[in-house]
Parts: structure tokens; C-alpha cells; sequence
């Protein structure tokens, strides 16, 4: 009897294993397929990144124009009609302890 017993045990031990592989290949699968996934996920994040630098310097740039000095000049003289001003129209006021 205890030989039999012991061969019902070998028995479902093994069928337990047998059940196992399956379970472990799709299991397997699943994690491929979730690994897919994020790799798309992070291959598109990568050239909204790249996108998003690119857009950035050309800001900066344009920025860096936008803010010369000589265009600042030129639109203030041109379309504002503003001009330099000259030492003489210059006028300067000092403050001499202000109280409270």
C-alpha cells in the first residue's frame, strides 16, 4: 500500500509540473506583450522628446532675435518715433532719506 501511495504522489507531482509549463508559457507571453508595449511607449515618448528639444532651440533662437538690441532700436525709432535721448534732456532726481 505505501508503494502505491508513494506512486500517487510521484503522480501528482508530476502533473502538477505538466499544468506548470503551460501556465508558464503564456504567463511568458504576457509579459513579452507588455514588454512590447512599453518598449512603443518609450520609442514614442523618445521622439516627442526629441520633437519637443528641437521646437525648444528654435524658440530660443527666435527669442534671441526677437530681443536685440538693434531691433529693439530700429522698431522704437521706425514705428514708435522714439529717439535716443540726449545728455541735456536727461534729468535726474535724488532722493534724500524718504521718511516713513
Amino acid at each position: 500500500m505505501e508503494k502505491n501511495h508513494k506512486h500517487t504522489g510521484e503522480m501528482i507531482i508530476v502533473c502538477l509540473i505538466a499544468a506548470a509549463i503551460p501556465a508558464l508559457l503564456v504567463f511568458d507571453g504576457i509579459q513579452s506583450r507588455r514588454y512590447e508595449n512599453l518598449a512603443d511607449e518609450v520609442s514614442g515618448l523618445e521622439k516627442k522628446q526629441e520633437e519637443l528639444v528641437e521646437e525648444n532651440k528654435k524658440l530660443v533662437t527666435d527669442i534671441s532675435l526677437l530681443s536685440s538690441a538693434d531691433r529693439i532700436e530700429k522698431i522704437a525709432e521706425n514705428d514708435l518715433g522714439m529717439h535716443k535721448a540726449e545728455t541735456g534732456d536727461i534729468v535726474r532726481i535724488e532722493m534724500k532719506g524718504t521718511k516713513k
